[in-house]
């Protein structure tokens, strides 16, 4: 397992980040404890929850496998949820901490930005869960590049704990944020964490637009399945061909592209069983070359279009506009 910055925080994570979120859905507490106990010793030392999952079962069973474990060698992030108020975020993270029987976290994340929000109570609240010692760092999931850059002027003016992360979903299909949110990552160095990089099983070979959607499959009960499987079978195809022609398996294949962007830190990768660890873990020896990552993102006709004509909306997708 390799290991990198985690933005700039100056703490190295693993690569792969184990996501909990079937914890105490799709997966037993003594499964959990399976995987968690072999992704530790595969190396991965990032483990990614929150509040939400399960209405807090999720970290329930954490804290009750996290009590076998080397707690100072791991690196773990959750999530406030519901709002983003001060009050809540005091309240929310005590409710953590207590699930999972933890003194702190490495990382608190607000979830979701909301409408309304008061950004300035927002991060002053933070801050002070930093202060108390309850989370080293502070970071956010699925904020645009600009409220993210507002919310950490807000702390750089008060001298309080900045956002050092922004979770956010990203494959082959799903590629808004690389208009102006990677960009921004790269260049003020805040670590990006992806989830959905294999869209739901989307890209990870479950689904065949030459065959009938399995009974057992989440595209039984979410359409999405159905649009993406209508609209990009072709891709598809040609996707899963190229896999193929490499021994690799397509969840493999769809965490390497991920892998390939500069601005990502980490790819989250949620599984519900010993297996499935096992299959995703071979994912991170597998390194695309940029001609192959090309090929690969050309099958896919998923960029971002703007009709603003120019070259400003490639400005918007550049990494290189700034030195590193």
């Amino acid at each position: 397992m390799k290991y990198v910055e985690f933005g700039s925080t100056g703490v190295k994570v693993s690569e792969m980040c184990l996501g909990t979120m079937m914890f105490g859905d799709r997966c037993s507490q003594d499964e959990a404890d399976r995987i968690l106990s072999a992704a530790i010793e595969a190396g991965v030392n990032f483990i990614d929850t929150a509040a939400s999952y399960c209405q807090g079962e999720t970290e329930r069973i954490l804290g009750n496998i996290l009590a076998g474990k080397d707690r100072q060698q791991l690196f773990i992030g959750t999530k406030v949820t519901k709002t983003t108020a001060a009050d809540w975020i005091l309240q929310s993270i005590d409710e953590s901490l207590s699930r999972m029987r933890l003194d702190y976290v490495d990382l608190y994340m607000i979830h979701w930005p909301r409408e309304n929000m008061e950004p300035e109570k927002m991060m002053e609240a933070l801050n002070k869960v930093v202060q108390q010692g309850k989370a080293r760092f502070v970071g956010c999931c699925n904020f645009p590049a600009w409220l993210l850059a507002h919310c950490n002027a807000i702390a750089e003016r008060n001298g309080w704990a900045k956002l050092v992360c922004n979770q956010i979903p990203y494959n082959l299909v799903e590629r808004g944020v690389e208009v102006e949110v990677l960009p921004q990552a790269q260049a003020e160095n805040i670590a990006i964490t992806v989830y959905r990089a294999l869209l739901m099983g989307f890209l990870a070979g479950k689904y065949n637009p030459d065959s009938p959607i399995p009974e057992d499959s989440r595209g039984r009960t979410d359409t999405r399945i159905a649009v993406w499987l209508e609209k990009f079978g072709p891709s598809l195809r040609q996707y899963l061909q190229f896999a193929a022609d490499r021994n690799l398996h397509p969840a493999q294949l769809a965490i390497a592209w991920v892998r390939h962007s500069p601005a990502v830190t980490s790819p989250i990768v949620g599984v519900s069983s010993l297996s499935q660890l096992e299959a995703s873990l071979k994912a991170f020896d597998v390194e695309l070359s940029d001609e192959e990552y090309e090929t690969v993102t050309g099958f896919f006709d998923t960029a971002v279009k703007e009709e603003t004509g120019g070259s400003f909306p490639a400005l918007r997708r550049s990494f290189k506009l700034v030195a590193r």
